[in-house]
C-alpha cells in the first residue's frame, strides 16, 4: 500500500511539472514574439549600418556585429557628423544642435512634438539623444526631421485571399488561409512596404493611419465614406523601433502598427489599388515567409499573420 501511495504520488508531480511546462510555455510565447521584434542588437541594425546613407556619398563609418551595443567599447569609432542639406529652415524639421534657443526636452512630450521612445528613457551624451539600439556608424540627423524619436503610423490593410468563386484560398503544406497585405513601392528606394507615414505633432496616430492610407499611398477619394467607417477599428500588433535606412545615432524612426482586417472582402478588400503621391506603385500582396519588405515592416507583418492564425 506504501509502494503504491508512493508511486502516485510521483505520477502526480510528473505530471504537474509536465502541465505547468506546457502552460508557462504558452503563456510566455506572445511575450516571447514581441521582445523579438524589440530588443537591441544584431538583427536590429542591418538597414542602417555599413553602407552609403542614401540619396548622398556620405559613407557610414563600419560597425561590426559586435560594435551595435553602446556597452561594447569601441575606443576608433569616428562616425561622420551629417544632415541632409534640405532638412534646414523645414517646418516640420527641429533647428540644428548644439544651439542657445532651441532646447528640446527630451524624453518626454515637448509641446506637441512626442521625444518619448517606446523602448524607454534614451541617454543624452554630449547634448544629443543616443539611438537606444545601438550604433549606426553616423550622426547628426541624416534625412530625418527629428533629433530622437521620429514618429510615424503603419495601417496593415489585409484580406483573404478567394479564388474566382470567392472561396478563401489556403495554402497546401500548412492548410491556413492565406493572407494578403495592401503594399506600396516606395518612390524613394523602390522596396515594397506598409503605406505609413509620419505623425503630425498634436496628431492622433489613427488620424495618421487613416489618412497615410487614403492620401499618402492610396487614392479612394470616391469610397471616402466606407474607408472612414473602414478604419475606426484596428487591432495593435507593434509599437516600436524601425530598422530604417535614414536611422543615425541622434535620430531614429519609431512607428505604431495597427492591423485593419476585412475580413468578408467586402469593404476595402473589394477595391481598385490606385497608387498615391508617395508611391510608385500599389497592390495586394501574398504574405508568407519568403516577402521581403522594407526595413523591418516583414517582422512587423508576421505579428498579424500570427494574430489571424493564417500561413506563414
Amino acid at each position: 500500500m506504501k509502494s503504491s501511495s508512493c508511486d502516485f504520488v510521483l505520477l502526480l508531480l510528473i505530471s504537474l511539472l509536465y502541465f505547468s511546462d506546457k502552460f508557462l510555455a504558452s503563456a510566455s510565447r506572445p511575450i516571447e514574439m514581441m521582445s523579438s521584434l524589440v530588443k537591441p542588437g544584431v538583427f536590429r541594425h542591418l538597414m542602417c549600418r555599413n553602407n552609403m546613407y542614401p540619396r548622398s556619398s556620405v559613407l557610414r563609418f563600419p560597425v561590426s556585429d559586435d560594435q551595435v551595443f553602446w556597452s561594447e567599447p569601441y575606443p576608433d569609432y569616428c562616425p561622420i557628423d551629417y544632415t541632409s542639406p534640405h532638412i534646414g529652415g523645414q517646418v516640420w524639421a527641429d533647428p540644428p544642435l548644439p544651439s542657445d534657443t532651441f532646447k528640446p526636452q527630451w524624453n518626454k512630450l515637448d509641446g506637441q512634438v512626442n521625444r518619448v521612445s517606446f523602448h524607454g528613457n534614451y541617454e543624452i551624451k554630449n547634448g544629443l539623444p543616443l539611438n537606444p539600439i545601438g550604433r549606426t556608424g553616423l550622426s547628426g540627423r541624416g534625412s530625418l526631421g527629428r533629433w530622437g524619436p521620429n514618429h510615424a503610423a503603419d495601417p496593415i490593410v489585409t484580406r483573404w485571399k478567394r479564388d474566382s468563386n470567392g472561396d478563401i484560398v489556403r495554402n497546401s503544406t500548412t492548410g491556413k488561409n492565406i493572407l494578403q497585405m495592401v503594399a506600396i513601392q516606395r518612390s524613394d528606394n523602390k522596396l515594397w512596404a506598409i503605406p505609413g507615414g509620419m505623425v503630425d505633432p498634436g496628431e492622433n496616430v489613427s488620424v495618421t493611419l487613416k489618412r497615410e492610407f487614403t492620401e499618402g499611398g492610396l487614392d479612394f477619394t470616391d469610397k471616402s465614406n466606407m474607408v472612414e467607417q473602414f478604419f475606426r477599428e484596428g487591432v495593435h500588433v507593434y509599437s516600436g523601433y524601425v530598422d530604417d535606412f535614414r536611422n543615425t545615432d541622434n535620430s531614429w524612426m519609431e512607428t505604431t502598427a495597427l492591423n485593419f482586417h476585412d475580413d468578408d472582402g467586402s469593404q476595402v478588400g473589394k477595391l481598385e489599388l490606385v497608387a498615391g503621391d508617395d508611391a510608385t506603385n500599389v497592390r495586394w500582396t501574398d504574405v508568407d515567409s519568403n516577402l521581403k519588405l522594407h526595413a523591418n515592416h516583414a517582422d512587423i507583418v508576421k505579428e498579424v499573420v500570427v494574430k489571424r492564425n493564417a500561413h506563414w
